[in-house]
């Protein structure tokens, strides 16, 4: 990523798109590097112009946002693309389902233009938009529906046979912690906690934060209606 963020905004309705268009163009380290009203034209954009981070709406038509997400995430060559979801609050079990797909975070449609811009920025970092509040809340809930269990996603398979100190990482970044925050509680430093996550990662075959998040909800290492807040 350069020192300018290149932005894909992907959205069926023009006058969102375009309201969309003009904050991104407004911020002096973002340039908007093209536009898509459906799905299938999002990917074929984010192969061609390979931007750092895509706004994905969920709902659009010929492909929907949560497959063109898992799309983007699955092709190796758009590896380094980072994908923002924008649902409302009633889509729940769409975000999780975007989330399980390789999206790095979700925002609702009415957030403030501040929010967005610094969202697309934490995204395009490579950092996952999560914290104890929204994303957790959402995912405890979906969790708790009986049609959860049946697409849980591959990795939370796995976590047995992750060693004690693994499983204790992945429940802080379950938590919502940051690197630094999991280095804190347990003794470790930032670069440290950062290696055993990049590791839980590998061994999970996930993609980023916001999949291990999902990951330690399904696999019961918290439990739906944990207090969230860091210890």
């Amino acid at each position: 990523m350069g020192d300018t963020l290149r932005v894909l905004l992907a959205d069926d309705q023009h006058l969102v798109r375009s309201a969309f268009a003009m904050l991104v163009a407004s911020a002096a380290d973002m340039e908007v590097v093209g536009e898509a009203a459906d799905g299938r034209a999002a990917l074929e954009l984010a192969r061609e112009c390979r931007p750092d981070v895509v706004v994905m709406d969920i709902r659009m038509p010929i492909l929907d946002g949560i497959e063109a997400t898992r799309l983007i995430a699955a092709d190796p060559g758009l590896s380094r693309v980072r994908v923002l979801v924008l649902t409302t609050y009633e889509d729940d079990e769409n975000v999780l389902a975007a989330l399980r797909a390789g999206a790095g975070g979700f925002l609702v449609k009415d957030t403030r233009p501040a929010e967005l811009l610094a969202a697309i920025r934490t995204i395009g970092a490579g950092e996952a938009l999560l914290s104890p509040g929204p994303t957790a809340r959402l995912i405890s809930r979906v969790l708790r529906m009986p049609a959860a269990a049946a697409t849980g996603t591959p990795g939370s398979t796995r976590v047995a046979d992750l060693s004690a100190r693994e499983r204790e990482v992945l429940t802080l970044v379950g938590r919502g912690l940051t690197n630094a925050e999991i280095g804190t509680l347990l003794g470790l430093s930032p670069l440290t906690a950062k290696t055993h996550v990049s590791r839980i990662m590998a061994r999970l075959g996930a993609r980023d934060r916001p999949q291990l998040v999902v990951i330690a909800y399904e696999s019961g290492l918290i439990v739906p209606g944990d207090d969230l807040s860091p210890t």
